[in-house]
């Protein structure tokens, strides 16, 4: 039996998916029934996805918007919930259609049962990218 990565190794290991633009690879971290809200989210962006396909589908055009170069400063504490980890961290790379620098600040508060994503708040900025010029929402609605 092989035993499931703690959620900071699950987590880790999904932002080197990420930065291999590996999707199919990202989505299949997820629990069936998981949920990935968005709690800033602007009324035209959803706030919450339910289940793996719904993740899949926000998520598969997500490499032909924002290119990810890296993820230079990760902290992740640990709660008093062992499943549950708060996770402080900036990814960088460029927003493809502009050419424009991504540069972005993430909380995310991540729940993992059996080695999958079952609860993932991420409370990113979407105002950031909400630039002239920059239309990253239309892709992912």
């Amino acid at each position: 039996m092989t035993v499931p990565m703690t959620p900071a190794e699950l987590y880790r290991h999904g932002l080197r998916l990420l930065l291999a633009k590996d999707i199919p690879g990202w989505v299949d971290l997820w629990d069936e029934d998981g949920v990935l809200e968005f709690p800033f989210a602007p009324p035209d962006w959803p706030g919450r996805l339910e289940g793996r396909q719904a993740v899949a589908a926000y998520m598969r055009h997500y490499p032909d918007h924002v290119d990810l170069h890296g993820f230079p400063d990760v902290k992740i504490h640990q709660t008093a919930a062992p499943e549950t980890i708060v996770v402080e961290m900036r990814g960088v790379g460029r927003l493809v259609e502009t050419d424009s620098p991504f540069d972005m600040t993430y909380i995310a508060v991540v729940t993992v049962k059996d080695g999958q994503f079952t609860s993932y708040r991420d409370y990113w900025n979407p105002l950031a990218i909400r630039q002239p010029g920059a239309d990253f929402a239309g892709a992912n609605r």
